[in-house]
């Protein structure tokens, strides 16, 4: 007999990995502003926040995989899709606002020589 996660479960899960994904990337825009400011050392703090934040959704990820892993049936809902969608692009912004962070150095460096 192969366990069945309950759609509670589900939505446990997809909104732990929204409440993580959205507080990181609310971190990755402060860090932008924080560049646009030139305050570097700021931006670097608030990345690795977020940077943990993701981490932390990351694993709500990962434990849902494990179960279905070992043979729990789980049962796609939308409130899921749109959490990986989350989780995905905030990802992604992270990954852009750790190369802008170098522009943003580098123009600053550039323009102050």
């Amino acid at each position: 007999m192969t366990d069945i996660m309950s759609s509670e479960d589900i939505q446990i899960t997809a909104f732990n990995i929204i409440l993580h994904s959205g507080n990181a990337k609310t971190k990755i825009h402060l860090a932008f502003k924080a560049m646009r400011e030139a305050e570097f050392e700021l931006a670097t703090q608030l990345l690795e926040e977020a940077n943990q934040e993701i981490l932390e959704a990351h694993k709500s990820q990962t434990e849902l995989l494990q179960s279905y892993a070992s043979g729990t049936k789980i049962e796609m809902e939308i409130i899921m899709v749109h959490a990986q969608d989350h989780l995905m692009n905030t990802m992604t912004l992270r990954e852009i606002a750790i190369e802008m962070s170098h522009l943003y150095q580098q123009t600053y460096k550039l323009a102050n020589e």
